[in-house]
C-alpha cells in the first residue's frame, strides 16, 4: 500500500491503517530499534509505542514522508530506552558508533542530546546535502540506522578498511564543517540582539537549503 493511502486511513481513524504501517515498515523499525537496543524485547517495546505515538500524531500531522517520520519517533524511543538501560543491558556497538560521532560534537551534552537538538540537526542536515550519493549514504547507514561496518562494506560493494577510512575522513568533514559554523555563529552574535542573531541564522540555514541538491537528512 502506498504511503498516501496509509496516511488517508489514519485521518479515517481505521485501525487497519495501524496493521498496513506495521507490514510495510515494521521490519525496518526492528531492525533501528534493535541496532541501538541490542535486545528484542526492549525494540520490540519501541516499536509498538512508536505505531502508537504515529496513530496519535496523525491527524492532525500529515507528514511529507512516512518512512522517515516513523523511523524518527522509533529512534527517538529508542535512545530513551537506551539511557534507561543499566550499564550491563546497553549495546556496546552502539557505544561505539556514539563514541566515533564525540569528537565531532564538541559540547558537554551527550551525543543523543546533541543529535536530537534541533539546530544541531539542521546543520547536519546542510552537512549531508553538501555531501555526494555515496559519502551520503555511507553516513546515514552508520549513523542513523547504526549499521556495523561489515554490513555497509557488504550494501556498499566496499571493503571494510575502505568504509572506516571513509567515515573517519566524513567524521573530520563534519568537524570542520561545525567548528567553521561554531565560529561564524559566534561572531555573528557580536553585532546584534538575541533576535536578530536568530533571524540571521535562520536566513543562512534557508539560503544553505536553497544552495543544495536534494539528498538524505537526519531528524
Amino acid at each position: 500500500m502506498e504511503d498516501g493511502q496509509i496516511i488517508q486511513l489514519f485521518f479515517e481513524r481505521s485501525e487497519r491503517a495501524i496493521r498496513e504501517l506495521e507490514r510495510k515498515y515494521g521490519g525496518l523499525c526492528r531492525s533501528i530499534a534493535g541496532k541501538i537496543l541490542n535486545d528484542r524485547e526492549d525494540a520490540e517495546e519501541c516499536v509498538n509505542d512508536a505505531l502508537l505515538a504515529v496513530w496519535n500524531a496523525i491527524p492532525p500531522n500529515r507528514p511529507d514522508m512516512l518512512q522517515p517520520y516513523l523511523c524518527r519517533i522509533v529512534r527517538n524511543l529508542s535512545l530513551k530506552k537506551y539511557h534507561s538501560n543499566t550499564a550491563q543491558k546497553r549495546n556496546r556497538q552502539y557505544d561505539v558508533i556514539l563514541e566515533e560521532l564525540s569528537d565531532c560534537l564538541d559540547s558537554g551534552r551527550s551525543v543523543e542530546e546533541e543529535i536530537l537538538a534541533r539546530e544541531l540537526a539542521e546543520e547536519l542536515n546542510a552537512f549531508l546535502k553538501a555531501l555526494d550519493s555515496r559519502d551520503r549514504i555511507l553516513f546515514v547507514q552508520r549513523y542513523w540506522y547504526c549499521l556495523s561496518i561489515p554490513e555497509i562494506a557488504e550494501n556498499l560493494r566496499m571493503t571494510r578498511n575502505a568504509v572506516r577510512v571513509r567515515l573517519h575522513r566524513l567524521r573530520e568533514r563534519l568537524k570542520q564543517y561545525l567548528d567553521q559554523k561554531e565560529a561564524y555563529g559566534r561572531e555573528s552574535e557580536k553585532n546584534g540582539t538575541p533576535a536578530e542573531c536568530r533571524k540571521r541564522r535562520q536566513e543562512r540555514r534557508a539560503d544553505e537549503h536553497q544552495g543544495t541538491g536534494s539528498g538524505g537528512q537526519l531528524h
